[in-house]
């Protein structure tokens, strides 16, 4: 089985910065892609930041310039780096990762189980 566990959750000032991390684990051939997505309540779920695994990344226009995404390919570990968060950044914060379990096998996404994300005005 695959697990994706984020942590680095929790209540901020606006602000602050939080770091948010989430590391892949169990049976992982090849991982593709990681990110981050973000749901507030009452919304959709919105992409945040992607990462490939040579390091090519993608923003959400609305985070660009106050996260960074970054990844350790050696511990399938991807990471989140968000600064001056704003009460409309509270969300639980998904983590997610495109992956081959065996060699030659096909790539599925998954996701983690989400990590609360609160700042307070």
């Amino acid at each position: 089985q695959v697990q994706l566990v984020e942590s680095g959750g929790g209540l901020v000032q606006a602000g602050g910065s939080l770091r948010l991390s989430c590391a892949a684990s169990g049976t992982i051939f090849s991982i593709n892609s990681m990110g981050w997505y973000r749901q507030a309540p009452g919304k959709q779920r919105e992409l945040v930041a992607t990462i490939t695994n040579g390091g090519n990344t993608n923003y959400a226009d609305s985070v660009k310039g106050q996260v960074s995404i970054s990844r350790d390919n050696a511990k399938n570990t991807v990471y989140l780096q968000m600064n001056s968060l704003k009460p409309e950044d509270t969300a639980v914060y998904y983590c997610t990762a495109t992956l081959a379990k065996y060699r030659g096998g096909n790539y599925y996404g998954y996701w983690g189980q989400g990590t609360q994300v609160t700042v307070s005005s």
